[in-house]
């Protein structure tokens, strides 16, 4: 199984609709499972509305939309599968259950992968025949374009597995986080809650809008971020001895109680301001249009940073 080439995606949501159009990107053979058929119709919408950015990042000249499969019934969506990815939502007795029959009908050596997004494999693998085959796959909104996906092993899961779900996603354009022990949230999922977490309070009290917010991060932090991260970033603003000095220089500053690790509560007020405040941001454009900017966006993003990025690594 050194070549994956058919990929079962249980779930067909958001994620599950992201990981398809990736994989058929790539020329994978795609079983897709749901259990509703009508969802089949809001696919083949989803995937016509963002092969034109997929086509554009992959450089592909046509969608073979003969490799999709859609079915209703599991056992016949993973009889063949060599890759599984699981997309359901996070629930920690809803997705136990059913890796665990998917354990039971896929082939024994199928790699399992869970979209999890914070939730520990050990855990949601417990009840899952051959549980040293199940791996946290978690990619990232858009999957169908951004490239990061953490790699996270259970207890039990073994290191040819991880190689191959490595290699595997790395056949599809992801550029792989291995996650060297679990732990909840994951790396990324971590820092973005820090983040979110301290956006809440400053809405809460009254110190910015949520497009504010947005502002300080687009303008600032978040043109930087998309070519390095925090630590390279702060690397740099020590000046010629680097991190050495930042150290020197903010360190102190860590122990100013500037931030808030727990979150503040979802009353009605703090609710209203994020919906009412997003609502303002959209200016009256729908999630769709916001997507196609974002989509587009994300490609020519993308290509500019690979010239970049060849002189940092």
């Amino acid at each position: 199984m050194q070549n994956i080439k058919k990929v079962a995606i249980i779930g067909t949501g958001v994620i599950g609709a992201g990981w398809i159009i990736r994989c058929l990107a790539h020329n994978k053979i795609v079983y897709a499972f749901d259990k509703d058929i009508k969802l089949k119709k809001k696919l083949l919408s989803e995937i016509k509305r963002t092969w034109p950015f997929v086509k554009k990042l992959f450089n592909k000249k046509k969608l073979n939309l003969k490799n999709f499969h859609f079915f209703t019934s599991i056992e016949q969506t993973l009889k063949d599968a060599d890759f599984i990815q699981e997309c359901a939502t996070e629930n920690y007795s809803l997705k136990t259950k059913l890796i665990s029959t998917i354990g039971k009908y896929a082939k024994s050596n199928s790699i399992i992968a869970s979209s999890s997004s914070g939730l520990l494999p050990t855990r949601i693998y417990s009840k899952c025949k051959n549980p040293e085959r199940g791996i946290i796959g978690h990619p990232f909104n858009p999957v169908y374009l951004l490239p990061a996906v953490e790699i996270v092993p259970g207890k039990k899961t073994s290191k040819n597995n991880l190689d191959l779900a490595k290699k595997f996603y790395k056949s599809i354009s992801m550029n792989p986080i291995m996650v060297k022990n679990e732990l909840p949230g994951y790396l990324s999922d971590r820092l973005q809650e820090a983040l979110w977490r301290e956006g809440l309070h400053i809405i809460n009290e009254g110190y910015a809008t949520t497009e504010e917010l947005d502002r300080a991060i687009e303008d600032g932090p978040g043109l930087r971020w998309s070519l390095m991260g925090t630590f390279l970033t702060f690397h740099l603003a020590g000046g010629k001895t680097g991190m050495k000095h930042m150290l020197e220089q903010f360190g102190p500053a860590l122990k100013l109680p500037w931030t808030k690790l727990k979150a503040p509560k979802l009353s009605k007020k703090l609710c209203s301001r994020l919906i009412s405040g997003t609502a303002k941001q959209a200016k009256g454009k729908s999630v769709a249009i916001i997507s196609n900017i974002r989509d587009q966006y994300l490609v020519d993003i993308q290509k500019l940073r690979k010239k970049y990025q060849k002189k940092l690594r």
